[in-house]
Protein backbone atom coordinates (compact mmCIF):
# COMPACT_ATOMS: atom_id res chain seq x y z
CA UNK A 1 0.00 0.00 0.00
CA UNK A 2 1.56 3.20 -0.88
CA UNK A 3 0.97 6.74 1.27
CA UNK A 4 0.99 8.78 -2.00
CA UNK A 5 3.75 10.46 -0.28
CA UNK A 6 7.45 10.37 -2.61
CA UNK A 7 9.92 8.34 -1.02
CA UNK A 8 13.25 10.14 0.30
CA UNK A 9 15.16 8.78 -2.55
CA UNK A 10 12.69 10.68 -5.22
CA UNK A 11 12.50 13.44 -3.22
CA UNK A 12 16.49 13.70 -3.17
CA UNK A 13 16.77 12.99 -6.90
CA UNK A 14 14.70 16.26 -7.44
CA UNK A 15 16.30 18.29 -5.78
CA UNK A 16 17.67 20.34 -7.67
CA UNK A 17 17.26 23.69 -9.82
CA UNK A 18 18.93 24.41 -13.51
CA UNK A 19 19.77 28.00 -13.78
CA UNK A 20 19.53 30.08 -16.64
CA UNK A 21 23.34 29.78 -16.83
CA UNK A 22 23.38 25.61 -17.31
CA UNK A 23 24.19 24.98 -13.43
CA UNK A 24 22.39 22.51 -12.13
CA UNK A 25 22.07 23.78 -8.46
CA UNK A 26 21.52 20.85 -5.12
CA UNK A 27 19.63 22.50 -2.84
CA UNK A 28 20.18 19.90 -0.20
CA UNK A 29 24.43 19.48 -0.93
CA UNK A 30 25.07 22.50 -3.20
CA UNK A 31 28.54 23.12 -4.58
CA UNK A 32 30.19 26.25 -4.47
CA UNK A 33 31.02 25.33 -8.47
CA UNK A 34 27.11 25.63 -9.56
CA UNK A 35 27.12 29.09 -8.12
CA UNK A 36 27.21 31.61 -10.67
CA UNK A 37 26.76 35.50 -9.57
CA UNK A 38 24.64 36.34 -12.74
CA UNK A 39 22.12 33.48 -11.71
CA UNK A 40 21.92 35.12 -8.52
CA UNK A 41 21.58 38.92 -9.85
CA UNK A 42 18.90 37.64 -12.24
CA UNK A 43 16.60 35.66 -9.28
CA UNK A 44 16.86 38.11 -6.40
CA UNK A 45 16.18 41.29 -9.08
CA UNK A 46 12.37 38.81 -9.64
CA UNK A 47 11.88 38.20 -6.16
CA UNK A 48 9.46 40.40 -4.77
CA UNK A 49 9.88 41.54 -1.14
CA UNK A 50 6.75 41.78 1.53
CA UNK A 51 5.04 39.30 -0.52
CA UNK A 52 4.46 42.18 -3.43
CA UNK A 53 2.35 43.92 -0.92
CA UNK A 54 4.22 46.99 -1.73
CA UNK A 55 3.52 50.46 -3.40
CA UNK A 56 4.42 51.53 -6.53
CA UNK A 57 4.65 50.20 -10.82
CA UNK A 58 7.19 46.90 -9.88
CA UNK A 59 8.06 44.42 -7.41
CA UNK A 60 10.38 46.10 -4.41
CA UNK A 61 12.52 43.27 -5.45
CA UNK A 62 15.31 41.37 -3.09
CA UNK A 63 18.41 42.33 -5.21
CA UNK A 64 17.42 46.05 -4.46
CA UNK A 65 16.91 44.86 -1.08
CA UNK A 66 20.28 44.19 -0.73
CA UNK A 67 21.37 47.05 -2.24
CA UNK A 68 19.70 48.45 0.04
CA UNK A 69 21.06 46.79 3.13
CA UNK A 70 24.93 47.48 1.89
CA UNK A 71 24.08 51.43 1.11
CA UNK A 72 22.46 51.49 5.07
CA UNK A 73 25.73 49.89 6.10
CA UNK A 74 28.33 52.36 4.19
CA UNK A 75 26.23 55.20 5.84
CA UNK A 76 26.44 53.76 9.01
CA UNK A 77 30.12 52.69 8.79
CA UNK A 78 32.08 55.10 5.90
CA UNK A 79 35.04 52.79 6.39
CA UNK A 80 33.80 49.14 6.80
CA UNK A 81 36.08 46.52 4.81
CA UNK A 82 35.05 45.57 1.73
CA UNK A 83 34.22 41.83 2.18
CA UNK A 84 31.44 43.02 5.33
CA UNK A 85 30.23 44.54 2.33
CA UNK A 86 30.45 41.98 -0.09
CA UNK A 87 28.76 39.72 2.82
CA UNK A 88 26.11 42.18 3.46
CA UNK A 89 25.11 42.24 -0.29
CA UNK A 90 24.78 38.46 -0.34
CA UNK A 91 23.14 38.31 2.70
CA UNK A 92 19.40 37.07 1.03
CA UNK A 93 21.04 35.74 -1.93
CA UNK A 94 19.98 31.78 -1.24
CA UNK A 95 16.34 33.73 -1.75
CA UNK A 96 17.75 33.24 -5.43
CA UNK A 97 16.38 29.60 -4.96
CA UNK A 98 14.38 29.71 -2.39
CA UNK A 99 12.19 32.86 -2.87
CA UNK A 100 11.60 35.30 0.26
CA UNK A 101 9.62 34.26 2.91
CA UNK A 102 8.11 36.45 5.41
CA UNK A 103 9.47 36.24 8.73
CA UNK A 104 5.78 35.38 10.19
CA UNK A 105 5.62 32.56 8.09
CA UNK A 106 8.95 31.44 8.60
CA UNK A 107 8.77 31.22 12.53
CA UNK A 108 6.07 28.70 12.10
CA UNK A 109 7.81 26.02 10.33
CA UNK A 110 10.47 23.81 11.69
CA UNK A 111 14.15 23.82 11.07
CA UNK A 112 14.43 22.59 7.50
CA UNK A 113 13.81 26.01 5.52
CA UNK A 114 16.78 27.64 7.80
CA UNK A 115 19.20 24.45 6.90
CA UNK A 116 18.83 24.19 3.17
CA UNK A 117 19.05 28.77 3.66
CA UNK A 118 22.68 27.84 5.61
CA UNK A 119 23.93 25.58 3.23
CA UNK A 120 23.00 27.35 0.34
CA UNK A 121 24.60 30.69 1.75
CA UNK A 122 27.84 28.72 2.81
CA UNK A 123 28.12 27.35 -0.92
CA UNK A 124 28.03 31.13 -2.13
CA UNK A 125 30.02 32.30 0.46
CA UNK A 126 33.18 30.17 -0.06
CA UNK A 127 32.47 30.31 -4.38
CA UNK A 128 33.17 34.14 -3.58
CA UNK A 129 36.58 33.65 -1.14
CA UNK A 130 34.09 34.41 2.17
CA UNK A 131 34.06 32.10 5.54
CA UNK A 132 31.07 29.60 5.11
CA UNK A 133 29.85 30.69 8.35
CA UNK A 134 30.33 34.72 9.15
CA UNK A 135 31.98 35.84 12.37
CA UNK A 136 29.63 37.08 14.99
CA UNK A 137 30.24 40.51 14.97
CA UNK A 138 30.11 40.87 11.34
CA UNK A 139 26.72 38.84 11.21
CA UNK A 140 25.29 41.44 13.70
CA UNK A 141 26.25 43.99 11.55
CA UNK A 142 24.75 43.21 8.79
CA UNK A 143 21.32 42.69 10.53
CA UNK A 144 21.59 45.92 12.15
CA UNK A 145 21.95 47.01 8.28
CA UNK A 146 19.22 44.62 7.17
CA UNK A 147 17.04 45.88 9.99
CA UNK A 148 17.41 49.76 9.06
CA UNK A 149 16.61 48.67 5.44
CA UNK A 150 13.13 47.28 6.61
CA UNK A 151 12.03 49.80 8.54
CA UNK A 152 12.96 52.68 5.57
CA UNK A 153 10.96 49.60 3.03
CA UNK A 154 7.68 49.69 5.60
CA UNK A 155 6.95 52.79 5.99
CA UNK A 156 7.95 53.90 2.60
CA UNK A 157 6.35 51.06 0.70
CA UNK A 158 4.77 48.38 2.48
CA UNK A 159 2.36 50.61 4.77
CA UNK A 160 3.18 50.80 8.35
CA UNK A 161 3.10 53.55 10.42
CA UNK A 162 6.32 54.56 12.21
CA UNK A 163 5.39 53.66 15.53
CA UNK A 164 5.14 50.04 14.46
CA UNK A 165 8.11 49.90 12.17
CA UNK A 166 10.09 51.58 15.13
CA UNK A 167 8.86 48.28 17.24
CA UNK A 168 9.54 45.64 14.94
CA UNK A 169 12.69 47.00 12.83
CA UNK A 170 14.15 49.49 15.42
CA UNK A 171 15.12 53.02 13.95
CA UNK A 172 15.20 55.22 10.62
CA UNK A 173 19.27 54.71 9.47
CA UNK A 174 18.94 58.30 8.43
CA UNK A 175 19.95 58.21 5.09
CA UNK A 176 20.18 61.08 2.70
CA UNK A 177 17.32 62.43 1.00
CA UNK A 178 18.57 61.92 -2.57
CA UNK A 179 20.03 57.90 -1.67
CA UNK A 180 16.94 57.24 0.37
CA UNK A 181 14.57 58.35 -2.84
CA UNK A 182 16.77 56.27 -5.19
CA UNK A 183 16.89 53.35 -3.45
CA UNK A 184 13.15 53.48 -1.98
CA UNK A 185 12.04 54.01 -5.24
CA UNK A 186 11.01 50.02 -7.11
CA UNK A 187 13.31 49.33 -10.18
CA UNK A 188 12.18 47.43 -12.86
CA UNK A 189 13.71 44.13 -12.59
CA UNK A 190 16.38 44.03 -15.52
CA UNK A 191 17.63 47.87 -13.35
CA UNK A 192 17.97 45.47 -10.01
CA UNK A 193 20.15 42.79 -11.92
CA UNK A 194 21.95 45.57 -13.65
CA UNK A 195 22.92 47.62 -10.41
CA UNK A 196 23.26 44.29 -8.62
CA UNK A 197 26.28 43.39 -10.61
CA UNK A 198 27.39 47.02 -10.86
CA UNK A 199 27.96 46.56 -7.02
CA UNK A 200 29.11 42.95 -6.83
CA UNK A 201 31.75 44.19 -9.42
CA UNK A 202 32.74 47.17 -7.65
CA UNK A 203 33.19 44.86 -3.90
CA UNK A 204 34.74 41.80 -5.29
CA UNK A 205 37.35 43.21 -7.24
Amino acid sequence: MTTGKPAAKDVASRAWQRMLSGRRLDLLDPSPLDVEIADIAHGLARVARWNGQTIGAHIFSVAQHTLLVETVMRHETPRVDRRVRLAALLHDAPEYVIGDMISPFKAVLDGHYKAVEKRLLSAIHVRFGLPPVLPGEIMQAIKAADRGAAFLEATELAGFGESEAKRLFGRDPGLPDAVRRDYLTPWTAAKAEKRFLERFSAVFT
